[in-house]
């Protein structure tokens, strides 16, 4: 392969600049999903609710609008106005039952102090799309238009559409951002000029792939798309920097390029499969969560760090031959120097860094445990509480004492006195205000029948009633979750096919799917790179010293959170645990795998740890410090939480991992020695007079 990437080069550049082209175009086409509850299994019964309020009657997304300072006309003025907006399938306000023959003198209290607060009023905005649908976002941006300054819209379509709107101003600068950061910190750690702008240009070229073909799975999430490129970015430069070392050693050697190139191919090919079939791999366990956001992301960045080894194979060694006579020419001193002393000084003292490692871990297994325990789930919090949808949704919360609208499916034929027998009892769940369905709505003073077909058919199809519950507890808390069960418990008694719908409800099924997720995908990514660690090194101890030693670094890493004080979002201890597994498992497999080499050479574990630091060190800095430099600059800048607290904890990862790979690993290759030569395939002939 070698020899025919150096033979064709220029044909390689030509078809990668070509290809370009479709991908962009396939980018571009690639839908980008906002809602975090869309990745919830069909088969739950919160989902098929919301697709039955869809398909029966054309309800999808909901909203309530907040009014101020207006009177009667003026409300009921503006809920016309509403229903002129594309997708809008019904408003329901003090207005609309006013224009239905209902003024409020004949409403029972509960409904129009629902309604009403003082100079506020309230109007529900029922979709006929779903929550994140683009019809439902640009209709969204209608509403706003429309209430222009006189009114606030809530609801999780607000949230997407504020969400989708900072993504996408905020995405092209995480991509500057990284760029920028990541070439500063090449320009001064490697020993030339040019070599770090071919690198990041071989890498672009296959992040625009990565992206481009995404386009084959219909739809990526934001988050997906914000993370993808930055963590390709990072995780796959290793390579380029091992071709390149490779190449520049081959060319001290053997004064032909294309031979020392050709070489450096082969020797590449050979030395990171292994490495980044553990990246991979650690990617492919995100495959296995129920919550399939984990698909998505892990779909990606797998076929990411796939895309990143044949770039630096084929197009990386196409541009170093193009520009060789100018990369020679600007080579300077790198500031890294040699680690000799540094190295000395971790071999000679390595008890203490035994004695450290085993003194970290209870404390930081027990932040780690507790900040897996604390995580929020509330996905509205990802977002800066200045933003519209936040400002609404407080106005709902503090004036009106309601955070959450239950939208409950029952069989239209159930009879009227088990219709109210259920919503009574409704009414005395704890932080239930209000139940709302026609017949509570009207009281004993108007029959259903005289009301007009519009007003019926916002609430009754075929073959379901939809009433609301409306409660003051917040999504995502414990009161929410006793709520719900409150809630299905009675509804399942009058009705056993009962749906119970809304962002509480699939907010609940998410928590319950994730907390067993966290548990399959750690389990999966550990048990795959064990098993890729144990065919790469050949030895059945060092996959356990190796994981050991990440997994420290993981415990580290998410255990400061507790000791901080900081809450992260559900998603980020999921995501960061696989990532930082297979991102930095690379600097572990490294310097294991020199370590063995020394040792196979004949020296004793001391002289072997110490060539093994010394040699490895230069490429776990840069590396580290790359990805570091990568997803820093995005964490401090990014103002959505999710993206910057998971860029900051990767940043974090990094840099605990170049501390703890370089002296707790070679201490414990020192201290189990004994038990490697008797466990690893090839190193039972060692004996004790090594040299």
């Amino acid at each position: 392969m070698g020899n025919f990437v150096v033979k064709y080069r220029k044909l390689i550049l030509i078809l990668s600049v070509a290809l370009i082209i479709p991908a962009l175009i396939g980018f571009l086409n690639t839908r980008i999903n906002y809602d975090m509850l869309n990745y919830l299994p069909d088969s739950m019964d919160t989902v098929k609710g919301q697709q039955a309020l869809l398909d029966e009657f054309h309800k999808g997304a909901f909203s309530m609008v907040i009014t101020e300072d207006l009177d009667s006309s003026q409300i009921a003025a503006l809920e016309d106005d509403l229903k002129t907006v594309d997708h809008v399938d019904s408003v329901l306000g003090l207005g609309t039952l006013e224009n239905a023959g209902l003024p409020a003198e004949i409403l029972p209290d509960s409904v129009y102090d629902t309604f009403k607060k003082g100079n506020e009023s309230l109007i529900a905005v029922f979709f006929d799309t779903s929550t994140s649908a683009d019809e439902t976002i640009q209709a969204i941006k209608e509403a706003r238009e429309v209430v222009d300054n006189h009114a606030y819209i809530s609801g999780m379509s607000a949230f997407v559409t504020d969400l989708r709107a900072l993504s996408e101003s905020e995405q092209i600068y995480y991509i500057i951002i990284a760029v920028v950061l990541a070439l500063i910190v090449m320009l001064i750690l490697l020993d030339n000029w040019l070599a770090p702008i071919l690198f990041l240009t071989s890498i672009g070229i296959m992040i625009i792939y990565n992206l481009g073909t995404n386009v084959f799975m219909g739809e990526i999430s934001y988050l997906t798309k914000a993370l993808s490129a930055i963590l390709q970015l990072a995780v796959t430069m290793d390579y380029s920097i091992f071709l390149y070392h490779s190449y520049r050693e081959n060319l001290e050697n053997d004064h032909d390029p294309e031979r020392a190139m050709a070489d450096a191919i082969k020797a590449t090919l050979s030395s990171v499969v292994g490495s980044s079939a553990t990246t991979v791999a650690g990617f492919v366990a995100l495959c296995f969560m129920t919550f399939t956001l984990g698909l998505d992301l892990g779909l990606v960045m797998a076929k990411g760090v796939v895309l990143g080894v044949l770039g630096s194979v084929t197009v990386l060694p196409a541009l170093i031959l193009t520009f060789n006579r100018l990369l020679t020419k600007l080579d300077h001193k790198s500031v890294l120097g040699t680690f000799d002393k540094l190295s000395k000084l971790i071999i000679k003292v390595f008890p203490v860094f035994i004695i450290t490692f085993v003194a970290l871990i209870p404390p930081f297994l027990y932040g780690y445990e507790q900040t897996n325990n604390n995580v929020y789930y509330e996905i509205s919090r990802s977002l800066p509480s200045d933003m519209d949808f936040a400002v609404a949704n407080r106005k709902l919360s503090e004036d009106f004492g309601l955070a959450n609208v239950h939208m409950i499916l029952t069989d239209a034929n159930l009879a009227a006195n088990e219709a109210a027998a259920m919503s009574n009892e409704l009414k005395e769940v704890d932080g239930i205000k209000t139940v709302l369905n026609l017949e509570q709505a009207l009281g004993d003073q108007v029959p259903v029948e005289a009301l007009p077909d519009s007003i019926i058919n916002i609430t009754k199809s075929d073959k379901h009633e939809l009433t609301l519950a409306i409660s003051e507890y917040k999504t995502a808390t414990d009161e929410m979750t006793d709520q719900i069960d409150a809630i299905n418990g009675i509804i399942k008694k009058y009705d056993d096919q009962a749906l119970l719908v809304g962002e509480a409800g699939l907010t609940n099924d998410m928590i319950q799917l994730t907390s067993t997720d966290f548990q399959v995908v750690n389990t999966v990514s550990i048990v795959a790179i064990f098993v890729i660690i144990a065919i790469v090194t050949g030895s059945l101890s060092l996959p356990f010293i190796l994981i050991a030693v990440i997994e420290s670094a993981i415990f580290i890493n998410l255990g400061l959170p507790f000791y901080t004080g900081s809450q992260l979002s559900f998603i980020t201890p999921i995501c960061i645990s696989t990532i930082q597994l297979g991102a930095t498992v690379d600097y572990a497999i490294l310097l294991t795998t020199r370590y063995k080499r020394e040792r196979l050479d004949g020296r004793n574990s001391r002289k072997a740890a110490f060539i093994a630091v010394k040699t490895s060190l230069p490429s776990i800095i840069v590396s580290g410090a790359v990805l570091f430099a990568a997803t820093i600059g995005v964490a401090i800048y990014s103002r959505a939480d999710m993206i910057s607290s998971m860029c900051m904890l990767m940043a974090r990862g990094a840099i605990i991992s170049i501390v703890l790979v370089p002296t707790i690993l070679p201490s414990l290759l020192i201290l189990a020695d004994p038990l490697i030569i008797r466990t690893t395939f090839g190193m039972k002939k060692l004996t004790k007079g090594s040299k």
